[in-house]
């Protein structure tokens, strides 16, 4: 970051109240992106532990409920 950046940033940063600079202490977290997320190797140990009949049983319950509406709902 630029020292320039970095001054105004801290500037406007001071004059909000303090629940605000928490607010945008958060909002600045969730742009970093997370590294500690898992490795997909890490998954490949669960491959076959849904068993066939089952897995079909799921992906026809998702097509049939999936993207529609029921406008009675609303």
């Amino acid at each position: 970051m630029s020292p320039k950046l970095q001054e105004e940033l801290l500037h406007q940063l001071s004059r909000l109240p303090e629940e605000q600079q928490k607010q945008v202490l958060d909002f600045a977290k969730g742009l970093v992106p997370m590294n500690s997320g898992v490795s997909g190797k890490n998954f490949l140990k669960f491959s076959g532990a849904i068993g066939h009949e089952d897995l079909q049983s799921m992906a026809k319950a998702i097509e049939e409920g999936c993207e529609r509406i029921d406008p009675s709902e609303w």
